[in-house]
């Protein structure tokens, strides 16, 4: 096996020694549970190329992992930001020439989906990864992302990257390999035999994208049965292979060491594959996820692993592992999001209340990530429980939520569509937050009060994620009110994926106006920096719990003793009462109203009004 004397002497990294000694044990423990007796020659080979990496760090990244490295993602002051990088700037470089935008906002962590060499024609929206060591030529060079972590550095932005695990593109080195019939490379994928190995595995297995890609393998000339759960492009990487550990941990490395400092781990539920089971969530995967967090804390312990597991809330929690091993140092509160959603169609708080109450806390150096919208649809089955009415609220229509904000049931403003939906059933909806708010309708329309209802929507689904422990995350647009983007229909390559209706160009023209309070762009723009603000000033929001309730359609959530915040999801104006002391409350954008002190008592809302007290 390898040994810490084998791993120091191969480079000169001062604390490799006492990380070998903590670490290395949890990494070698974790790749036995998966893999079993490990071949001591494969395993002394992944250490040595471990230390190779961690030699070869550069000395400003090594700097972040001596200077209390990862401290950002607890820090209330932390705010992200989500985009692709030729929405957002065309390339790495034009992303570069952006960060004023961004810091404006006061954005701390910022996560480009893919941007790494990805298949010709369709990609998946580069989520078909042809090369994990090069960007994709029209996105920019190797280069262009050391010199884009290098200016986001001194402005205290974190740089997060996909990092796709669980397939790769079909015109991938190693998929072409495969199919030239390379017994090695054929081992990194899963290759079924005939019919009826097929149909024993689809028996049990769910289906991500139902109508546009029905099933979970795809018939390969010369191969055989390759397992590709999301698009046939996208063949499923074979993790019960230790190769494919070895392969995947390096690739990881070296985009940290090119700057790199945080990656959303694509497809975390579906990466270990048993007959008999849906494939999602086994205990191997969680095992793979522990490895690979020994690994950066072995090699690079600023490094932050980010799960993208969009699953109920019984099976997240396992996601960011336990003490002795540890996963993931982020996960997504989907439940949540599709909870404030839902909440807002139905003018119920208590969904949203439900999802926080159950909701653990974490230790101390993980945290969630609270979004509203992102490049994906709104994923109705993870709140399968609360419609069912199993977690204690009564149940609802999960296939009436898409209806509602696809503009199909009485009385909705909605501009969104459905997506992979079929009869009764749901599966997710798309649109920017805007439209699915009712903003592009009230444009149609010229309705003036519908306007301030949907800039008011927006503006409370991003204040509940803004009062709570962990990571509010803006997705592009958002800030400036964009709507949807028809345009993807025109494409060839796009128009059957009805995902790129939310994935619009930056619109320049609405940020030219975000400093102008009575445009659409100005009032959210203004209202998140002051959400910003606020979370940045407020010593409760440091208070890692979270104290909710739920009053008809008012939401509240308390932050200690110090800070009180309210919600009205509902239609009509509602009241809420403060908790005893005396209050102000604090004035998160042009439209509030601050005050110097109110006491104890009921305290009324507008239709979709929050308000964010703190002690007088």
């Amino acid at each position: 096996m390898g040994t810490a004397n084998a791993a120091t002497e191969a480079t000169p990294d001062p604390g490799w020694a006492a990380r070998w000694a903590r670490f290395g044990p949890r990494l070698e423990a974790a790749l036995g549970s998966v893999y079993g007796t490990l071949d001591p020659a494969w395993y002394a080979r992944l250490v040595d190329d471990i230390a190779a990496r961690a030699a070869a760090r550069p000395a400003t990244l090594r700097a972040l992992d001596a200077d209390a490295p990862r401290a950002w993602l607890t820090d209330p002051a932390t705010i992200g930001y989500c985009t692709y990088v030729d929405r957002f700037g065309g390339t790495l470089a034009g992303v570069a020439r952006r960060v004023d935008h961004l810091d404006a906002l006061g954005v701390r962590y910022l996560h480009l989906l893919p941007f790494l060499a990805m298949r010709e024609g369709d990609s998946d929206g580069g989520f078909a990864v042809r090369d994990y060591g090069d960007v994709e030529p029209r996105l920019g060079t190797m280069a262009d992302l050391e010199a884009l972590a290098a200016t986001l550095r001194p402005r205290g932005i974190h740089l997060c990257a996909d990092f796709v695990l669980n397939h790769c593109s079909d015109d991938h080195a190693w998929a072409k390999a495969a199919r030239a019939g390379d017994p090695f490379y054929r081992a990194f994928f899963h290759v079924l035999p005939d019919d009826a190995a097929v149909a024993r595995h689809e028996a049990h297995l769910g289906q991500v994208f139902p109508r546009t890609a029905p099933g979970n393998f795809t018939v390969v000339s010369g191969l055989g049965h390759v397992w590709t759960t999301f698009y046939p492009y996208q063949w499923d990487l074979n993790w019960a292979n230790p190769e494919v550990f070895r392969a995947m941990a390096l690739a990881l490395l070296d985009l940290a060491n090119r700057g790199v400092e945080c990656f959303r781990l694509d497809s975390t539920a579906f990466l270990w594959k048993r007959e008999g089971t849906p494939c999602m969530n086994l205990p191997e995967a969680h095992r793979l996820l522990q490895a690979l967090r020994a690994v950066v804390d072995l090699a690079m312990p600023s490094v932050v692993l980010k799960a993208e597991a969009i699953v109920p809330m019984r099976e997240l929690p396992p996601y960011f592992g336990t003490a002795s091993a540890p996963e993931c140092h982020i996960a997504y509160q989907s439940s949540l999001m599709a909870a404030g959603w839902a909440g807002l169609a139905l003018g119920r708080a208590d969904l949203v209340a439900n999802v926080l109450e159950r909701t653990p806390t974490l230790p101390d150096d993980a945290t969630w990530l609270h979004y509203v919208r992102c490049h994906d649809d709104i994923v109705w089955p993870v709140l399968d429980d609360e419609a069912a009415g199993r977690s204690g609220v009564p149940g609802f229509d999960l296939a009436a939520l898409s209806r509602h904000y696809a503009g199909d049931a009485p009385g909705s403003t909605a501009r969104g569509e459905a997506f992979q939906s079929d009869g009764g059933h749901a599966h997710g909806s798309n649109g920017m937050a805007s439209a699915l708010a009712g903003l592009d309708w009230a444009h149609a329309h010229d309705d003036e009060a519908e306007r301030e209802w949907a800039l008011r929507r927006v503006l409370l689904l991003y204040g509940i994620a803004m009062v709570l422990p962990g990571i509010p995350l803006i997705y592009m647009g958002d800030e400036l009110a964009q709507g949807n983007d028809e345009s993807f229909r025109a494409d060839p390559e796009r128009r059957h994926e009805g995902r790129w209706l939310h994935r619009p160009a930056f619109d320049d023209a609405a940020a030219a106006q975000r400093h102008d309070p009575t445009s659409d762009a100005g009032r959210v723009f203004g209202a998140l920096r002051g959400m910003r603000q606020a979370r940045a000033m407020v010593p409760a929001l440091a208070d890692r719990a979270v104290d909710a309730g739920a009053h008809g359609p008012v939401l509240t959530v308390a932050r200690g003793t110090g800070l009180f915040a309210a919600f009205n999801l509902g239609r009509e104006g509602a009241s809420v009462a403060l908790p005893e002391g005396r209050w102000r409350r604090l004035a998160i954008d042009a439209h509030t109203t601050p005050d110097d002190g109110a006491s104890a008592g009921a305290i009324a809302l507008a239709p979709y009004e929050q308000g964010w007290w703190v002690r007088a």
